[in-house]
């Protein structure tokens, strides 16, 4: 079965830290671009960062610095690291798998709740 299913997500205070895990089965992981996207309530969701099948990252500026995605290619898995939390890093968060071909459909894992309180 072609999956993507996150783990990780909770309750993190200002400024702490967490790490989301997302474990890929069902097709060749190691194939494809993989990336976090986050939603938070009323919003759209946005990239948060992604890897190349060769480890090339890519970060946004909203989490440069404050973020770290990495994936384990023996494992078929991929990794969010978030520091210095801020209230507006509140989302679920998403793992997605980005198609080989341009037109092709994303796909999403189920999502993970973070949620950052002061």
């Amino acid at each position: 079965q072609v999956q993507l299913v996150e783990s990780g997500g909770g309750l993190v205070q200002l400024g702490g830290s967490l790490r989301l895990s997302c474990a890929a089965s069902g097709f060749s992981f190691g194939n494809y671009v993989m990336a976090w996207y986050r939603q938070p309530p009323e919003k759209e969701r946005d990239l948060v960062a992604s890897i190349g099948v060769r480890g090339t990252v890519f970060y946004p500026d909203s989490v440069k610095g404050r973020v770290t995605i990495s994936r384990d290619n023996e494992k078929n898995t991929v990794h969010l690291q978030m520091n210095s939390l801020k209230s507006e890093d509140t989302a679920v968060y998403y793992c997605a798998r980005i198609p080989v071909l341009k037109g092709n459909p994303i796909l999403w894992g189920q999502g993970t709740q973070v949620t950052v309180s002061s």
